[in-house]
């Protein structure tokens, strides 16, 4: 079998989970790109009612501004009819990809905790998460994991490849690196290692504040327990949604899926991408009083004035 060594710039990766389905990609791209309409549009105005309304800059919403996904990639392939990709460009989409996860996470983790203070320190909660430390705490997780995932990613570079078929949409650092035909024990150790602080150091965060938070509601009174249930369960159910789409993804990067149908395979992974950040908005709008109302506001403000124009 022919060397390929990722650094040429001949190299490229064919992604062969995509389906010939003729004319047909036209209403599918239709489809995504509506989508993927939907998804920026409703990031960007959770993002613009949160820096836009003062009442709004606490920290719980400053971490909202940081939970986004996006999937240009998607749409570029479904016109394509050879679903190829340059190796630089494979590598530079694994780094966003796996970028966005890990921040994810890890804003998912801190943003437990915040809801931990907020439940169990009332009182104090002003004074223990203030803006300034939630900005601090949002641009390190960004550098943390973008740091931790260059090393990931300089790693898996230097490495020379026996093949270039990645079963997938879209290109995954783990398959990529089963088709080296180089040493990857460097590879490997430090992939258990970024896999075991990516996912153990948040969700000791998560375990600690969610058990902290039964035992407030347990012991506190049936306001305490409406308090934290209102509060939680937009977080829990991004979280579980999230964990969900991470499982998907993790199955079918290390086991054999041949005998799984393409279209199931090709629906788990839309669902890591899709799902998370077209929920988020979606749960926070509709379950955090602040936002809801603010957007309210913002909306019948803009209708009485539409009003107003016309009766001029």
């Amino acid at each position: 079998m022919r060397l390929m060594m990722v650094n040429s710039t001949s190299s490229y990766f064919i992604l062969s989970t995509y389906l010939n389905v003729g004319t047909l990609k036209y209403l599918y791209f239709m489809l995504t790109a509506v989508l993927y309409i939907v998804i920026i549009t409703a990031n960007t105005s959770l993002i613009v009612v949160i820096c836009m309304n003062r009442s709004l800059h606490e920290p719980m919403y400053l971490f909202l501004c940081s939970l986004t996904g996006l999937f240009p990639f998607l749409l570029v392939q479904i016109l394509s009819d050879i679903h190829t990709v340059s190796a630089s460009l494979c590598f530079l989409q694994i780094f966003c990809l796996y970028t966005y996860a890990n921040v994810e996470f890890s804003n998912l983790a801190v943003m437990s905790y915040d809801r931990y203070l907020a439940i169990c320190y009332p009182l104090q909660y002003n004074t223990r998460m203030t803006t300034n430390k939630a900005f601090i705490l949002i641009i390190v997780v960004w550098l943390y994991c973008c740091v931790r995932f260059l090393i990931t990613l300089s790693l898996n570079i230097r490495l020379t490849l026996c093949g270039n078929t990645i079963n997938s949409l879209y290109c995954d650092n783990y398959i990529v690196v089963k088709l080296a035909c180089s040493d990857i024990k460097v590879n490997n150790i430090y992939g258990l290692f970024s896999i075991s602080l990516s996912i153990l150091v948040p969700l000791v965060l998560i375990l600690f504040s969610y058990m902290r938070i039964l035992k407030v509601c347990f012991s506190g009174s049936k306001q305490t327990r409406q308090k934290a249930v209102s509060t939680c369960t937009p977080h829990l159910t991004s979280l579980l949604n999230f964990s969900f789409g991470c499982c998907f993804e993790i199955l079918q990067s290390r086991f054999d899926m041949t005998s799984v149908p393409s279209v199931l395979c090709i629906i788990l992974s839309l669902y890591f991408v899709i799902i998370q950040p077209l929920l988020n908005p979606v749960m926070y709008g509709l379950q955090m009083s602040k936002i809801r109302n603010t957007c309210k506001h913002v909306l019948r403000y803009k209708i009485n004035l539409l009003s107003t124009r016309l009766s001029n």
